[in-house]
């Protein structure tokens, strides 16, 4: 005799993973609360850093296909969404299921200092890199020192 009966969709494997991660995103944080999209865990993961001419966006994101992807900026935020299909095995079961799968939409504040209406982004072997140059008028610039 059966005291709980499961639905015929219900993967308990996944059920375990989703379990895990939000205790990870609870009792990682010190404080016991959701960062958003800065926090721990977050998909897709992403790098920022800079160069002398701008900044460097980078995404993980494999799996997903250049039109899957979404780009947009307004005012000095930059949103990247997208969606990774997932197509689970129709006669096995999973032993580990890591990779996230589903919608993502990341925001990232950027300085005042750049000029979005110059972003370019590129995506190969999934990595998808978005370029934000800076601004002319902030760019470092030589000063030719003239005899007097």
């Amino acid at each position: 005799m059966a005291l709980f009966r499961l639905a015929s969709d219900f993967d308990p494997t996944n059920a375990l993973l989703t379990l895990q991660r939000e205790l990870e995103r609870a009792f990682g944080n010190s404080r016991g609360l959701d960062l958003g999209v800065s926090g721990r865990g977050v998909f897709p993961p992403v790098n920022v850093f800079s160069d002398r001419e701008g900044y460097i966006i980078r995404l993980e994101v494999p799996g997903v296909s250049p039109e899957q992807i979404s780009i947009e900026t307004q005012g000095r935020t930059l949103t990247v969404k997208g969606k990774r299909e997932f197509t689970p095995p129709s006669d096995g079961s999973f032993h580990r299921h890591e990779r996230g799968a589903g919608e993502f939409s990341r925001s990232l504040q950027l300085p005042l200092d750049l000029d979005l209406s110059r972003a370019e982004a590129s995506c190969k072997h999934g990595l998808l890199t978005v370029r934000i140059p800076k601004r002319e008028d902030v760019k470092p610039r030589q000063i030719t020192v003239q005899a007097a």
